[in-house]
Formats: C-alpha cells, sequence, structure tokens
C-alpha cells in the first residue's frame, strides 16, 4: 500500500490524466452504443416459468407486453357516449397503427364487450405488443402514452398501465443524487472545520468512479441481462461508499498534516492506514454484493454486477485518483484558520480528548450495561421482521399524480382490485379430451373463494395451447392473492385426470409471488456464504477469532433491525406519510438480499475502521516486559477506549453522510428506491450509533485482551493482513 500512495503522489498528473482519459472514453462509448436494459426475470423450475415457456413457443400474441388505455368517463357521461366513445375509437385506431403493437381490443368491439364496468363509467383497451416488455422502448412507450391520451377532453379521463408504462414514466434518482451530495458537502464542511477543497476532494473522486461505472453499466446490459434500476441502485451505493471512503483517508491525511508530516509521507501514512481499511472494506462490499450469484436468480446477476464494478471503482479511485489529488491540494488539505495556527502553534497531538474521549470512557466504565441496554434496543427495533412479507411493489405504490398509479385505481375502482392482477391458466391441448380436462378445470376455479371471474379458454394459433385469466376478487400485493395462488394450483392436478397434461398458473403477479418464494428458500444459503467470507477476511485483517465472531453477529443485528423498521413503514403503513410512501403493500423480494449485501459490507467499514485503530493502540503500548494478565486488561481497555474516541467523530460524520444520502433518494418517485434508501439510511443510523458506539465497544471491554488472541496453529495458516503490521513496515 506505500508503494502504490507513494507512487501515485509522485506521478499525480499522470495519474489524473489516466483516470480522466477513462473516464472520457468510457462515457462517449456509452452514449454511442447506448443501453440494452432488461427487466425479464427467468425463474426456471417454476409453475409461472412453465406457463411463460408453453405461451412464447405457441401463442406469441399472449406472450407480449400487454398494456392497458384505461378510459374513464367524467360530467355525468358514460363511455358509451358519444362523447367519450367518439374520441376513444379515433385513438384507438391511431394505437393500432403504432409500429410494434399487434393488436388492440377497443371496449366498443365485440371482443372487448366485458371491458365496461356495469356502471359504465370505466373501460379499458388491451394493447399488444409484438414483443415483450423488455424490448418495448421508452419512445415506443411514450409514443403509445401521448396517441392515447389525445382522446382525453371534457368528458374523457385517460391513463394508461403495464411495464412498459411504468418503465416509462420511472424517473432517475438526478434530483436525489444533486441533494445528497449537496448534504455531504455540509457535513464534510463541518468536519474538516471549513476547508474547502478538502471537503470537494470525497465527492470528486466518488464523481469520476460513478461517471465511469454508470457508462460501463450501460455497456454490460449488452453482454448480460441487467435491469434498468441497476445503473440507480448504483449510484445510491456507490455515492455513499466513495464519499465515506474518501471522509476516512482524507482525515487520516489531515491529521498527519497537523501532526507535522510532510504533505508527501501524511499521504502515504493515511493510504497505508485508512487505506487499507477501505480496500478490506471495499472487498468486503464486493463479495457481499457477488454473493447474490449463488441465489442463481439471473434478475439479480445484472444488479449484483454493477453494484460491485461501482463499489470497486470507488475503492480504486480512493486508493489512487485520491492520493494523486492530494498531491495537488498541498496545504490546502487544512482551512485557512488551520494553516494560521498550525504556523503559530505547531504541530498538534493526535490524542484523543473533547467528547469523544468522555463518550468512549462513559462505554468502558457502564459496559455491561450499555452492552444489554443497547442489544435490547436493536432487538426490540429488529422485531416486525417476524412478520416481514415479501413481494412486487407496482402501480399501487406509484406516484398518485402518475398515469400507472391512476389506471390502477380507476381500473380498481370500476372493475375491483384483482383486476389489476389477473392470473394466466395455461395449458397443453393435444386432444378434444385435454381441451374439455381445461374447461373442466376452469369451473372449477371459478368457483372458487377468492376468484371474480374466469375467461373462456382460448386455443393458440397452432392448436396446442389453451389460455384463460382469472381475476381474483385481491389485489396484486395482498395476502389473499398469494393464499390463491397456492388453491389455484393446489386444484389444478385434481383437474388434470389421468393422462391429461398439467395446467400452470402464470401471469405478472403468480411470477412476483414465485420471485418471492425462491428468494426466500435461498436467501439462508447466501447469507451463510457471505457471512463465512467475510469472518475469514476480518480473521486475516485483525489475527483474531472473536473480533470476527462479534462483527458478523452484529453485522446481522443490523440488517435485522433495518428490515424490522422497513416493514413498519412499507407494510404496515407507520410514518408514511411522513416518508411520502404511497400505499402499503410487501416489500420487493429483491430489496432484503441488496439490502443485506450492502449493508454488510458497509457496516464492515466502520467495523474495519474502528477496531484497526483499536488495533494500532494495542499494539503501540506493548512493552517490553512480559505483561501479566492485569496489565494486558488495562492495556486492553486503553485500545478499546482510545480508538473509539479518535474514531467516532469521523464515523458519525461518515455515518451522517450515508444517512443523507440514501435517506435523499425518499424524496424521489420510485418506491424500490424509496425502500432501499431508507432500509440503508435506517440501518447505517444503528449501526454507526446503537451498534459501533456502543455494543461493539463495551463488548470489547467485556471480551477483554481475548479481543486480540488467535491460536498459534491457526495464525500459522492464515496470511497476515493486519494494518498494524503494515503501519509498522512503513514506519521502518
Amino acid at each position: 500500500m506505500s508503494r502504490l500512495a507513494h507512487w501515485c503522489f509522485l506521478h499525480r498528473r499522470a495519474v489524473v490524466a489516466g483516470w480522466l482519459l477513462v473516464l472520457v472514453v468510457t462515457v462517449a462509448l456509452s452514449q454511442s452504443i447506448g443501453s440494452k436494459y432488461n427487466e425479464s426475470v427467468s425463474l426456471p423450475g417454476t409453475d409461472s416459468q412453465a406457463a411463460v415457456n408453453l405461451l412464447t413457443d405457441n401463442f406469441p400474441a399472449a406472450s407480449g407486453e400487454s398494456d392497458q388505455i384505461v378510459i374513464e368517463a367524467t360530467g355525468g357521461a358514460t363511455v358509451r357516449s358519444d362523447s367519450v366513445q367518439q374520441p376513444v375509437t379515433a385513438a384507438l385506431t391511431k394505437v393500432a397503427a403504432i409500429p410494434g403493437v399487434a393488436s388492440v381490443v377497443s371496449p366498443y368491439s365485440p371482443q372487448g364487450a366485458a371491458q365496461i364496468s356495469e356502471d359504465g363509467g370505466v373501460a379499458f383497451a388491451g394493447v399488444s405488443w409484438k414483443m415483450k416488455a423488455a424490448d418495448v422502448t421508452k419512445s415506443d412507450a411514450r409514443k403509445l402514452i401521448d396517441t392515447a391520451k389525445a382522446a382525453a377532453g371534457p368528458n374523457v379521463r385517460i391513463s394508461l398501465g403495464g411495464q412498459s408504462i411504468e418503465a416509462e414514466e420511472s424517473a432517475g434518482p438526478g434530483l436525489s443524487v444533486a441533494v445528497g451530495a449537496i448534504a455531504a458537502l455540509v457535513i464534510l464542511l463541518i468536519v474538516f472545520g471549513g476547508a474547502l477543497f478538502a471537503s470537494l476532494m470525497p465527492l470528486v473522486t466518488a464523481a469520476v468512479a460513478l461517471f465511469i461505472g454508470t457508462s460501463l453499466i450501460s455497456l454490460l446490459s449488452h453482454v448480460m441481462d441487467t435491469p434498468n434500476v441497476s445503473s440507480d441502485l448504483a449510484v445510491l451505493i456507490g455515492l455513499g461508499v466513495g464519499i465515506d471512503y474518501g471522509l476516512f483517508i482524507i482525515s487520516r491525511h489531515r491529521g498527519g498534516v497537523k501532526a507535522g508530516l510532510a504533505y508527501e509521507e501524511a499521504t502515504v501514512r493515511a493510504v497505508t492506514t485508512s487505506g487499507r481499511t477501505v480496500l478490506f472494506a471495499g472487498i468486503t462490499v464486493c463479495i457481499a454484493l457477488l454473493g447474490q450469484f449463488a441465489l442463481g436468480v439471473d434478475f439479480l446477476y445484472g444488479l449484483s454486477a454493477a453494484s460491485a464494478l461501482t463499489v470497486a471503482l470507488t475503492m480504486a479511485s480512493s486508493l489512487t485518483f485520491l492520493p494523486a489529488m492530494l498531491g495537488f491540494l498541498g496545504p490546502k488539505a487544512l482551512s485557512r484558520r488551520e494553516r494560521r495556527a498550525h504556523a503559530e502553534k505547531g504541530p498538534v497531538s493526535g490524542d484523543a480528548a473533547g467528547f469523544w474521549l468522555r463518550w468512549a470512557t462513559f462505554v468502558e466504565r457502564r459496559r455491561a450495561l450499555v452492552a444489554a441496554g443497547a442489544l435490547a434496543l436493536v432487538v426490540v427495533i429488529g422485531l416486525p421482521l417476524f412478520t416481514l412479507r415479501l413481494g412486487s411493489s407496482g402501480a399501487a405504490n406509484d406516484p398518485p399524480d402518475s398515469t400507472t398509479h391512476q389506471a390502477y385505481t380507476a381500473l380498481a375502482r370500476g372493475f375491483g382490485p384483482g383486476f389489476n392482477g389477473p392470473f394466466q391458466l395455461v395449458s397443453e391441448v393435444n386432444s378434444p379430451a385435454d381441451a374439455q380436462a381445461f374447461d373442466t378445470f376452469l369451473a372449477s376455479a371459478a368457483k372458487q373463494p377468492g376468484v371474480v371471474s374466469v375467461t373462456p379458454a382460448k386455443i393458440s394459433p397452432n392448436g396446442k395451447v389453451a389460455l384463460a385469466i382469472l381475476y381474483p376478487a385481491s389485489g396484486p400485493g395482498a395476502k389473499a392473492t398469494v393464499s390463491l395462488v397456492s388453491d389455484i394450483r393446489d386444484l389444478a392436478p385434481k383437474a388434470e385426470g389421468a393422462g391429461h397434461p398439467a395446467v400452470h398458473i402464470g401471469g405478472v403477479t403468480p411470477a412476483n409471488i414465485d420471485f418471492s418464494r425462491v428468494l426466500s428458500e435461498k436467501l439462508p444459503l447466501f447469507i451463510a456464504v457471505v457471512v463465512i467470507l467475510a469472518f475469514l477476511l476480518l480473521v486475516a485483517v485483525f489475527r483474531s477469532l472473536l473480533i470476527p465472531l462479534v462483527a458478523a453477529v452484529m453485522n446481522l443485528l443490523s440488517v435485522g433491525a433495518a428490515l424490522g423498521a422497513m416493514n413498519a413503514v412499507f407494510t404496515w403503513g407507520w410514518g408514511g406519510s411522513l416518508f411520502n410512501i404511497t400505499g402499503t403493500g410487501p416489500v420487493d423480494a429483491f430489496i432484503p438480499v441488496l439490502l443485506f449485501s450492502v449493508l454488510f459490507g458497509l457496516s464492515m467499514d466502520y467495523e474495519v475502521y474502528l477496531v484497526s485503530r483499536m488495533q494500532e493502540e494495542w499494539h503501540q503500548r506493548r512493552g517490553t516486559t512480559a505483561p501479566s494478565h492485569a496489565d494486558d486488561v488495562r492495556r486492553n481497555h486503553w485500545a478499546v477506549t482510545h480508538g473509539q474516541a479518535k474514531t467516532g467523530r469521523v464515523i458519525s460524520a461518515a455515518a451522517g453522510i450515508m444517512i443523507l444520502v440514501f435517506g435523499s433518494f425518499l424524496i424521489g418517485d420510485d418506491h424500490v428506491l424509496k425502500e432501499f434508501g431508507f432500509g440503508l439510511a435506517f440501518a447505517v443510523l444503528v449501526d454507526a450509533l446503537i451498534i459501533r458506539g456502543l455494543i461493539v465497544p463495551a463488548l470489547m471491554h467485556l471480551i477483554g485482551p481475548a479481543n486480540w488472541a488467535l491460536p498459534r496453529w491457526l495464525a500459522r495458516i492464515v496470511p497476515n493482513f493486519s494494518v498494524e503490521s503494515a503501519v509498522r513496515k512503513d514506519a521502518h
């Protein structure tokens, strides 16, 4: 690390030029080639995927993207009034001529007679595309929206729903990023005593990595399935960790300059200590993110690869670009006031003092009470986790002024909430007997509690597959809908009879339910893989067994607290208006996986930064003679207390930045980003304030010198990545 820091400092022009060249090239390539994001989810072995496969192979019209144009009559008219029917019919004719549209079923046609509500206030037209939702571009969807809304008038309100419409209306995180960056800059200015250039460095470093990262993600979408939300989540994660990494390194650099070190030596010492923390924390985040490949769900591959790529870039820029920029910064790493004080009073001692020393001393003296009380508080916060319900957010959670939310509410009002989440009932029909068996099943399904209606079977053009649509009484995110999917699937084998093909239950809602179930089943394996790998890495870093064990348990607690709080807010509705959340429902199924991946890594930021400083204090107070047990106990207390005191200000600032950056995504409209932003912001609050600020140091005081113990036989096997050993090598 020291050689890398020396080289980057001395060759700063080449390093900065290299990063800027990569930035220009990647952005140019991304702009010229474009992106090819894909929202499709493949769940091999599930019933919903079997339905998709049958429709794709035999029923192309039914397997393409389907959107709805929802018509509401206003001003005392009905959808059959001339003032409504004439403009709507004209608009639907133009919609049918849009390139890529396979068919439009008008509510005024014989086939669409059932598409008008009983009171005549709401109707809808079905729009079928020739391609899947992933292949319908935003410009295609926008053309559909504009053409359909041309029918709006004094007696007509038009809204649209469907996956392609959702994708077109989704806005990027631009405003949230700007708000988060400004808030982070304010905190950095406070922490760095008003040193503007030092405060800007973490933001500049993160920005360089993010521009490169989002450009590479756009290119990545051409070689692997990558959902559109990948770049937004990558920006959210990269901005938070990038600023924190810069904060860690610059704080140590400024401390070295204030202590009288030359600028180059201060930079090298900062990278050797805090930079090593950044390296291991970044590796842990990447391990946790890439661990999602163990789940075997292709939808998560692009998400995890994009996020890991961005984290790796922020880590690399912090370890190379930032030291080079510090070489240009020179004395401007300090504010004018700090430079004057340094010139008048000389070097400043780096000893712990003030509030953070008093806080750390309090934790030491009340360690048993602090550990028990704080642990109980985290457990209470996490209790809602036990009722956590996973699913998929949809148009019901979109902003009230969005066309998708308006379409959802109009259809629910006119036809019932279940109309927004129909099931596809699909079966092969190889003979008239198979068709009769399928019709028998449909009759039985229609009589099930919670079923509003089942359409007659349609036969595919090749005559091999039958399709019917079932409308439930409950909405897509309701518990009753989940139960109904299971009930219909239990009923299906009974209707097949001997020798008849299976009936598969598909559609967006059953597919989301299958997605949630698959992730829930595989989540324990994923957690185990990430925890074990992170544990082994920390064993090598701290040459200890107990410190990594405590870290792993504490990280799991912080994740549990975050998921518990998310369930209370997004499912129970606690504080929904405060956080600008539309509606309640299940937490998106992939959010806990991503939250665990990112938070487990972010928690390691604070853990490694905190405990590595404690480890430095532990080794620096080593005596020349063999210490007694009592000496080691006092030495442990000193190391834990002073390590916590020296890092408290930086960790609290880093946590504050994370909370503001992640929390800023609550001001946007994207429900998924709100879930993710709230979960991470709340988790960081709990992790930094309660777990790293109270529980971890209190437990380390209670454990005593055993914190730093590693069996000799294991010490010979485990590689030595200790921060302290690196510092000693650099000193020599």
